[in-house]
């Protein structure tokens, strides 16, 4: 059952009606069938099942319970959510029109504007978001155990993460393809656009450098890594010319092609680490860092649909097959989760993998599985100018988020199947494990679990590995966990070493998609804001100015990556802690500008859409700033780690992890870095929301509608069979 097409029956258009803001809408033309007997018993079915696996997940206590139960619960309610409330969004809060021109359309370019096929362009959307938050954020959440994290993880996504992805993304395309910053300056007001324009790019480079640090530190010394993810760009290469001009609109053809290369890529790669050419792709981290710059500068530059749409559409295959393999390895083989439903740290917040209790920092940890700032980039970005049919908006926006949000599932999954003991070994950091199977064996024992020196010593050789103590970061549990799903079903524990090593290599590709389109997303953000200063860097046709804002965005990001790459005490205390929290503040601004400008569309009732995930937020997210900033214990706090360092520096003590007076000094840099840099995040977001609500109580009374940059209504000359089938998704349902 495809759970992403509509079975509306073909409506006909009258004469449109005008909306509020003076664009031609759709008219009612015929009311919705009524759901048949077979329709409401299929949906009454999901709906009992859903709840039934809910009620499993969330009442059991005291004994094991399978993973399929907590399978089943998120891909029930991701089909009822989409049926259902996406849907909903789609007709009466959006209004989406097929018979408007989008931009893709009316400026098509050959280079960024781009009418794309929606099968590829899913494919590039979903690789574009789909980065290292639902991978490694629910690994790490796993400490407070898989209810909460489930739970999050469903309904964030359901009414946050995927509305705000469908939302900006449909008023990015009514905007030419507008970036986030640039809209917020045009619809909320000069000081409060200034404000998001700084906010959004300044927490766009610490989310590349972030992403970017997780592909070098996963590709590292990895030739078969290395080798498989670097094959991708070629074969992308091939399959743009194929699609383009050998034979165009032959997607599924093209696909198969790209598919059978890349398993002969990663199949290559095992043979490459095995040979004698292993030396010429084991590369080191700074090397990497060389590399990913030059490749984000030429996929930042390169018409989109040469390298950056193929690419990720062929690396969508392989996300997505992994995926589902590891569901299908879950149904088959029935894991039991040896995670507790709710662990103690969640309430005292003393555990070893994050310090800090469930609310707020559950949410900070699992980001982009629910909702992340960064997908406003992505929708506000590439995506908006390569949309055939506004109607393609539901599937793009809100079809791709849940997607994400069921590998966020998958990797909770991965985690609470492994032993506790070995999640703990794994996870915590090296000054509470130390470095041998003894010292690590006693560790876990003192935080109340078991595992022997011998069962760390036999879980380190299965995967031909010399050690998986302190393997922190979430990527390696999640293969680790991956392999142990993996192997009960294809070959056995022979093959748990295979694929170990196949989970690394595909958490790295699963990551580099997100660095390119980023890279893409962060010049169109500073060609907006130089826009404003200098008309010309701001045209998308003029060369010299892509080259120019493409080169100072990977320079920023690459200078950060350099630093986290050649430094991992300072590179990794500079980045992380910021990672979570400022991706959540760039939610807030997406939210803030989505529900704003319903309010000057005269869509007020529906503000909540949108409204209500924002509140929600705020709230997180400013705990969590504030107690990173003040809190005084020390693993939470900026200000008191750097005052915990900076006694000791004074009294010529060196305090773990640093090794050294200079790693002392190192710590207290960055630590007051970490707290100033957060500090004015947390300004800038205040700024942006404040003048928002201005703006909106102004719409609010305003007895004629405020001025919006939304262009005029253009009639569409593209004819698609699936457009006509789903004509009137944005017409108004009178009661």
């Amino acid at each position: 059952m495809n759970l992403f097409r509509e079975s509306d029956p073909l409506r006909v258009f009258s004469v449109p009606e005008t909306s509020r803001t003076g664009v031609p809408v759709p008219s009612n033309g015929a009311r919705s069938a009524r759901p048949t007997p077979k329709t409401i018993l299929l949906w009454t079915g999901v709906a009992l099942i859903g709840a039934v696996c809910w009620g499993m997940v969330a009442l059991t206590r005291g004994e094991e319970i399978s993973a399929i139960w907590l399978v089943v619960a998120a891909l029930g309610s991701y089909a009822i959510a989409y049926r259902f409330y996406s849907r909903f969004i789609a007709r009466r809060v959006l209004e989406l029109d097929d018979r408007r021109a989008t931009p893709a359309e009316r400026l098509d370019d050959g280079i960024d504007y781009q009418p794309t096929d929606r099968r590829v362009l899913f494919g590039h959307h979903f690789a574009a978001i789909a980065g290292a938050g639902p991978l490694v954020g629910p690994v790490m959440a796993a400490q407070m155990g898989y209810l909460p994290g489930t739970i999050w993880i469903v309904v964030g996504v359901i009414f946050a993460g995927a509305v705000q992805d469908m939302v900006v993304l449909f008023i990015s395309m009514r905007r030419d393809g507008k970036s986030l910053g640039q809209m917020a300056r045009d619809e909320i007001g000069r000081v409060g656009g200034t404000a998001a324009l700084i906010a959004v790019l300044a927490i766009m480079i610490i989310l590349l450098a972030v992403l970017a640090l997780v592909v070098v530190n996963a590709l590292a010394d990895s030739p078969w890594g290395t080798f498989s993810v670097t094959m991708t760009i070629p074969i992308a290469l091939f399959m743009g010319f194929y699609l383009r001009y050998l034979r165009p609109g032959r997607v599924m053809e093209t696909s198969v092609i790209g598919v059978v290369l890349l398993l002969l890529a990663i199949a290559g790669g095992g043979w490459v680490e095995n040979s004698s050419l292993a030396q010429h792709f084991t590369w080191a981290p700074t090397t990497l860092v060389f590399c990913l710059a030059g490749y984000g500068f030429v996929a930042s530059v390169l018409p989109v649909w040469m390298l950056l749409a193929p690419r990720d559409y062929l690396s969508t295959f392989m996300k997505i097959g992994t995926i589902v393999l590891l569901a299908v390895g879950v149904v088959v083989t029935a894991p039991m989760l040896r995670n507790d439903a709710v662990s103690p740290f969640a309430a005292s917040g003393t555990g070893p993998v994050f310090a800090g209790a469930l609310f707020p920092f559950l949410f900070i940890t699992i980001a982009c599985g629910a909702l992340s700032g960064f997908h406003a980039l992505v929708a506000s970005g590439t995506t908006p100018k390569l949309i055939q049919k506004e109607s393609q908006v539901r599937l793009i926006g809100y079809g791709a988020m849940l997607m994400e949000s069921f590998v966020a599932i998958m990797a909770l999954v991965a985690a609470s199947v492994l032993d506790p003991g070995m999640y703990y070994a794994m996870n915590a950091p090296a000054g509470l494990l130390g470095t041998t199977v003894e010292s690590a064996s006693q560790a876990v024992t003192n935080l109340g679990f078991t595992i022997s020196p011998d069962a760390l010593a036999a879980a380190a050789k299965s995967v031909e590995e010399q050690t998986l103590i302190a393997r922190t970061g979430g990527a390696p549990t999640l293969a680790f966990g991956m392999a142990e799903i993996f192997s009960g079903v294809f070959g056995g524990h022979g093959m748990k070493a295979f694929w170990y090593h196949f989970a690394i290599m595909f958490e790295a590709l699963f990551i580099l998609t997100t660095v390119d389109a980023g890279t893409r997303v962060g010049r169109f953000m500073l060609q907006d804001m130089l826009g404003n200063v200098w008309k010309p860097i701001g045209r998308v046709t003029w060369k010299p100015g892509i080259w120019i804002t493409s080169a100072v965005i990977v320079g920023l990001w690459g200078y950060f990556l350099y630093v986290g790459a050649t430094d991992p005490l300072g590179g990794i205390n500079q980045l992380f802690p910021l990672f979570g929290i400022a991706n959540q503040l760039l939610a807030a601004i997406a939210l803030t500008v989505a529900t704003t400008l319903l309010i000057k569309a005269g869509k007020l009732r529906w503000a909540w859409v949108p409204g209500i995930p924002l509140v929600w937020d705020v709230a997180v997210t400013y705990t969590a700033g504030w107690q990173k900033i003040f809190d005084s214990n020390p693993k939470i706090g900026f200000f008191a780690q750097r005052e915990l360092y900076a006694d000791a520096l004074d009294a010529g003590k060196i305090l773990p992890p640093a090794k050294s007076l200079d790693d002392m000094h190192t710590v207290v840099l960055n630590s007051t870095v970490d707290g100033v840099i957060m500090a004015v995040f947390l300004v800038l977001v205040t700024l942006v929301i404040g003048h928002a609500a201005v703006t909106c109580v102004r719409a609010i009374r305003s007895a004629e509608p405020l001025p919006t940059t939304e262009v005029p209504f253009v009639e569409s000359a593209i004819d698609l069979p699936s457009a006509r089938s789903e004509a009137l998704v944005g017409a108004r349902e009178r009661g």
